[in-house]
């Protein structure tokens, strides 16, 4: 690109400006931070806050109304259960499935002072606890990846506020799709 040569605007890449209009008010909803009384602390995790796994499918429920979480592999891996999956919405705006890929694991847990690679002190429903919460951290990581809104940035130091972009944005989109309303109808 030229030195010279003015970069286009986002409203100027977009054929329709009513959609992308829609799509920022989305990704402006998404990016919001979580309510602070939803975000705890995990204790056994040097105090890291997180969003408690109903509150990640109530907001997938709120904002997506359709979506669903299929387990691509379970295995074990050292001494957890590892759980990779995909979480499936379904876009409120073009009504097209879309997907987040998320990992989890989940420790199994062996009797008190053994090793955790010693599986023959594995406790008796180890595996049973372990897996279903490895898939909840799954289904919690892929969504995060969609907004703030799931955790994503929830225990980084410094993070850009996209928020307040994506307003303009829409601002913009909204503009302009004014301006082609104005210039079809004194056209027509």
């Amino acid at each position: 690109m030229k030195q010279n040569q003015k970069l286009p605007s986002l409203p100027d890449l977009y054929a329709d400006p009513e959609s992308a209009a829609k799509k920022n008010d989305l990704l402006t909803l998404l990016n919001q931070p979580p309510k602070p009384e939803w975000i705890k602390q995990n204790k056994f995790a040097n105090n890291t806050n997180y969003i408690p796994i109903d509150k990640v499918e109530y907001l997938l429920t709120a904002i997506y109304q359709s979506w669903r979480f299929e387990i691509k592999s379970a295995q074990i891996m050292a001494n957890s259960i590892v759980v990779i999956g995909r979480l499936h919405i379904l876009d409120p705006i073009t009504s097209q499935w879309d997907w987040q890929d998320g990992i989890g694991a989940s420790p199994i847990q062996t009797a008190k002072g053994s090793a955790a690679t010693d599986f023959t002190q594995v406790n008796t429903s180890a595996v049973q606890m372990a897996a279903p919460a490895a898939e909840s951290y799954a289904l919690k990581d892929a969504a995060e990846k969609l907004g703030r809104i799931f955790g994503k940035d929830i225990n980084r130091k410094d993070t850009i506020d996209i928020a307040p972009v994506l307003q303009n944005k829409a601002e913009q989109f909204r503009m302009k799709l004014n301006k082609l309303n104005n210039n079809t109808s004194d056209n027509g």
